[in-house]
């Protein structure tokens, strides 16, 4: 799967490239992720990408051209376009749902923005917009890092074991139960019995109980769409 991150900042993507699960993905190539720079697409020899805003305001916003090239200059890297993703706050809340929905397309773009924002007619040219929380950041590097950190760990051959995503918190819409492992006893906290038993339907049903207990309280939210997607089930 191949990730294009639209961004000023290229190096950023450095470090993710070099440590960890996502790294090994990428020296395996199981996942390439190439940053392209928009700046290579202005039209001055300044590389401007941003210009002030019309009407007046704080701060400048990133002009359409340069973003809009460097993503016709990306499809043009592939048989088929990739599927365009804008990330700003402003985007549909991104969960493992998308994370999943994402990693079945054979290559995404992820346009990362600066600055007070994009021109609006970017909007136009992307297949979606994504968020990856309630607030604002100074630029889409790190919620570009976290979609293809979520995305690439569902494919084929990036976790030792593919079904262990089936089982962890938001996998099917609910927080994972809780895990233990060496020492039985640590600090007066011990392993729960039914863990140590060896009966495996006990434990499916402790482990099931205790993710339906934990996203009751911490996550109301999701518990409640639970109910209402099993009330709807059952109608």
């Amino acid at each position: 799967m191949h990730f294009y991150v639209v961004t000023i900042f290229p190096p950023m993507f450095d470090a993710l490239l070099s440590v960890g699960l996502v790294g090994q993905a990428a020296r395996k190539g199981t996942i390439r992720v190439i940053p392209v720079s928009p700046r290579d697409f202005a039209v001055d020899k300044h590389g401007s990408v941003d210009d002030a805003p019309y009407g007046g305001g704080h701060g400048m916003v990133m002009r359409p051209g340069p973003i809009t090239d460097a993503l016709d200059w990306i499809d043009a890297c592939e048989e088929k376009p990739p599927h365009r993703v804008l990330l700003t706050p402003q985007g549909a809340p991104f969960n493992q749902t998308t994370a999943r929905r994402l990693a079945q397309h054979h290559a995404v773009s992820l346009v990362c923005g600066r600055y007070e924002g994009f021109d609006e007619r970017i909007r136009s040219c992307v297949d979606e917009e994504i968020s990856i929380g309630d607030y604002v950041m100074t630029g889409g590097e790190v919620a570009a890092m976290a979609v293809i950190e979520a995305s690439s760990r569902l494919l084929p051959g990036v976790l030792g074991s593919i079904e262990s995503t089936y089982d962890e918190s938001h996998a099917d819409g609910s927080l994972e139960y809780p895990q233990y492992t060496r020492p039985p006893e640590f600090r007066g906290m011990k392993v729960p019995d039914v863990l140590l038993s060896g009966d495996h339907k006990k434990i499916s049903i402790w482990r099931k109980d205790q993710s339906a207990q934990r996203t009751a309280e911490r996550r109301p939210d999701l518990f409640a769409r639970l109910n209402a997607r099993a009330t709807k089930r059952g109608a």
